[in-house]
């Protein structure tokens, strides 16, 4: 008998009962944002610690969501300095990028955990992480941290349904992985680029955009932006162009096929195989 998403989210809450008191890997976004509102519910407010990771990688934007669905919900919040951009295999960029990331911020919430006696660590990975490239999975089962949405089988479209059942503003929230996925592989990281990065992606959305990505390939930017704002982006195509300049970059193009998930994913054979890279 196939699993309702109400069966799936019991399942969530008992694996989070399990875990008797959690630190959670929180970035406000849609899908930490349901863990956290589980654990709570499950573990009562007490058992609960959010805790966000701050870097030239996250956005401002991102961290206030972040304070405030925590306040909303009542939520104990925490935000710490990360230091992954000291470390080589990050800031080269290859296609473990992320591994690095994680292996940086996983040790340091099992500390937090430790000193502060709650016993486990969980992120907010859903079942359809498990089918894409996600190197920062690796370094989460390094770490023993565990993954109620993805354990319990809730895909995105749960989580998203759980989310606007439960009354979460963040139910319809455009995903909002760190700014440090928007250069391209190959393209090393540097607090110059991810602030440029920042910078247009602030401009865009200050022109009404909602949904869209700004990949940075060295001095050219490639603007995606969500199929539905696609034809209002053609449309203000100057504009666009003006706001990404205006944040460091030299060349912006627009994506035709428009923003889709894990688009720099699709260069990964390329990267492997090159000879050189992107200073």
């Amino acid at each position: 008998m196939s699993q309702t998403l109400s069966d799936r989210l019991k399942r969530a809450a008992g694996i989070l009962r399990q875990c008797e008191s959690v630190v959670i890997g929180f970035s406000g976004g849609v899908d930490s944002a349901l863990v956290a509102r589980l654990a709570r519910d499950a573990l009562g407010a007490g058992r609960v610690l959010a805790v966000t990771g701050l870097s030239a990688a996250v956005p401002e934007v991102q961290r206030r969501a972040a304070r405030a669905f925590a306040a909303d919900q009542g939520i104990a919040h925490l935000e710490l300095a990360t230091s992954e951009l000291e470390r080589p295999g990050y800031v080269r960029n290859d296609g473990d990028r992320c591994y690095h990331c994680k292996s940086e911020l996983w040790p340091t919430l099992a500390a937090i955990a430790r000193e502060r006696g709650y016993r486990s660590v969980v992120d907010g990975a859903n079942a359809d992480d498990r089918a894409d490239y996600r190197p920062g999975a690796r370094a989460a089962l390094e770490h023993a941290v565990r993954s109620p949405l993805a354990e319990a089988g809730i895909d995105k479209a749960g989580v998203r349904a759980a989310s606007r059942t439960l009354g979460l503003d963040t139910w319809d929230a455009p995903a909002a992985p760190c700014l440090a996925s928007r250069l391209a592989y190959g393209v090393r990281v540097s607090e110059e680029r991810l602030a440029h990065v920042e910078r247009a992606e602030d401009g865009l959305r200050a022109l009404g955009f909602r949904e869209f990505r700004v990949r940075h390939h060295g001095d050219c930017a490639r603007v995606e932006l969500a199929p539905p704002e696609l034809d209002a982006g053609v449309a203000r195509a100057a504009e666009i162009a003006s706001a990404v300049r205006r944040a460091g970059f030299g060349r912006v193009l627009l994506d035709v096929e428009g923003y889709r998930r894990g688009a720099l994913n699709e260069a990964l054979p390329l990267v492997t195989l090159a000879a050189g890279r992107v200073a």
